[in-house]
Parts: C-alpha cells; sequence; structure tokens
C-alpha cells in the first residue's frame, strides 16, 4: 500500500495538532509537514513530494493568503499531480468560488472535518466530489451564470432585500424595467431548476 503524503498548511496550533493525531491515525496517509505560512507552504510543496494539500485560507489575519498560496504552489507545481483541499472556517460565497478558480479540488469547513480522510482518500484517486459545504453554492453560482450583468447586478439588489422602486433609483433606470428585468431573472432561475 502506496502512503498519501499530505501537507497540513495551518496557523492555528490546536488544528496543526488535532488534525496531524487524527491523520496519523490511518494507514495509508502520512502527514510530510506542517507549514504555517503561504512561504512555507510553498516551499515545502517545492522540495517535497506531495500528493495532498490541506490549506488553510487565513493564515496571517483575514489576508486569505492560503488562496494566494494555492495559486502559487499549483502555477509552480503544474504537472506535478498534487491536490489542494481549502480546510477553513469560512463559507463566504466570494472565497468559496475563489479557491475553485485557483485549482482546489475540494472546499471542507472545519466543522465537517470527520470528512477529511475521505476527501484525501478521493483526491489521491482523483474522484473528488465537491463536499457538500461548497456544493450548494457552486449550483447556485452555476445558475446565476446565465444571468447578463445587468440581471445579475438587479439580482444582487434585490437578494438584499430593495424593492423594485429602489433597485429603479439606485441604477437610474423605469420601474418597468426591473420590473421586466426580474420576470427575466425568475424566468430563467426557474428553468434552470427545471431543466
Amino acid at each position: 500500500m502506496s502512503l498519501i503524503r499530505v501537507l497540513l498548511v495551518e496557523d492555528d496550533p490546536f488544528w496543526q495538532q488535532n488534525l496531524s493525531s487524527d491523520l496519523a491515525d490511518e494507514p495509508d496517509i502520512e502527514v510530510a509537514a506542517v507549514a504555517s505560512t503561504k512561504e512555507e507552504a510553498v516551499q515545502a510543496a517545492v522540495q517535497l513530494n506531495i500528493d495532498i494539500i490541506l490549506m488553510d485560507i487565513n493564515l496571517t489575519g483575514n489576508n486569505l493568503d492560503g488562496l494566494e498560496a494555492t495559486r502559487e504552489i499549483l502555477s509552480k507545481l503544474y504537472n506535478h499531480g498534487i491536490s489542494i483541499i481549502m480546510l477553513t472556517s469560512l463559507t463566504e460565497r466570494e472565497v468559496v468560488m475563489k479557491a475553485f478558480q485557483f485549482g482546489a479540488v475540494n472546499y471542507i469547513t472545519k466543522t465537517s472535518c470527520k470528512d477529511i480522510v475521505q476527501a484525501i482518500r478521493e483526491a489521491y484517486v482523483d474522484r473528488s466530489t465537491i463536499h457538500s459545504d461548497a456544493a450548494r453554492i457552486m449550483r447556485s453560482e452555476i445558475q446565476l451564470m446565465q444571468l447578463s450583468p445587468m440581471e445579475r447586478e438587479v439580482f444582487e439588489l434585490r437578494k438584499e432585500g430593495l424593492s423594485k422602486q429602489q433597485i429603479s433609483d439606485r441604477l437610474h433606470k423605469s420601474a418597468n424595467t426591473i420590473k421586466t428585468q426580474l420576470r427575466s431573472i425568475r424566468n430563467k432561475l426557474t428553468s434552470f431548476r427545471d431543466s
């Protein structure tokens, strides 16, 4: 049985300790290194023979430097077969989407850390299923991709709770135009769900 070599990128000692300990109990997984900064992560990924990286997103303050580390590692090791799984407490739509845009194969929140071992094994054999923590957000984003930029803007304002008249005032468009766009948005999103 070949060992799955994991790089754990996490700045919190509690999570470093617990994740390392949990993964050490698995006969087919080895924590090859632990990094706590973006720089350490990139260096370890380049120097060690790593299969999977568990990447926290906020390594220093709220800088989202785990995202930058992901992009940098995958650009340096493009054809090396490394898979990066984001493991974080962040659930913001923009952060989830950016993680996948930068090359992550999965996104799991720390409240679902019990699913990490399965995610590591799936990523290792290149069969990553997107964890439910991110799947809902991704489905929603895919649906919204069919909206025009103007419709997307109207959709976001409506989601914020603005009335048709408030959206009309904000965008300097007639109330009838906004009403038509809202109908178009509703039709597109409904037809997507029905297809």
